[in-house]
């Protein structure tokens, strides 16, 4: 019998920690306009979930949610800043959790760029995954 795969995470502060109980499905790396300004970066990595096997082990408190665009909404560490997952109405029961929080290796690959249109032009793309306007 398989053990069952687990993570955990947090935020950088640590007062945000959750752990995700099940495989992490392949990251997707997003370079839309919203995701570089939550990110402070050229792109986000966001592996997603069962919202059932997110489990925040502490700092709930800390968490709040800006919706930033109809029907998205985006969590983080109201303490740190660190964003900890996205989710969309359209998408019930999903959560894009960031991958960079996770502390154990992480099995999965990036499997695909998305929002190509709208990257930073001063960040190149050459990994030859497959890649969407």
């Amino acid at each position: 019998m398989r053990e069952a795969t687990m993570y955990t995470g947090n935020c950088l502060c640590g007062g945000v920690q959750f752990r995700i109980e099940g495989e992490l499905a392949p990251i997707q790396v997003c370079h839309c306009s919203q995701c570089r300004k939550a990110q402070g970066t050229p792109f986000a990595t966001n592996s997603p979930i069962d919202a059932a096997a997110f489990h925040l082990q502490r700092g709930a408190e800390l968490i709040s949610i800006f919706e930033s665009s109809p029907g998205k909404q985006r969590a983080f560490c109201s303490r740190c800043g660190s964003p900890v997952y996205s989710k969309r109405d359209t998408l019930p029961g999903v959560l894009r959790v960031r991958v960079g929080l996770i502390n154990e290796p992480v099995s999965v690959k990036p499997e695909a760029h998305f929002h190509m249109a709208s990257k930073a032009n001063w960040w190149p793309v050459e990994d030859g995954l497959p890649q969407f306007e």
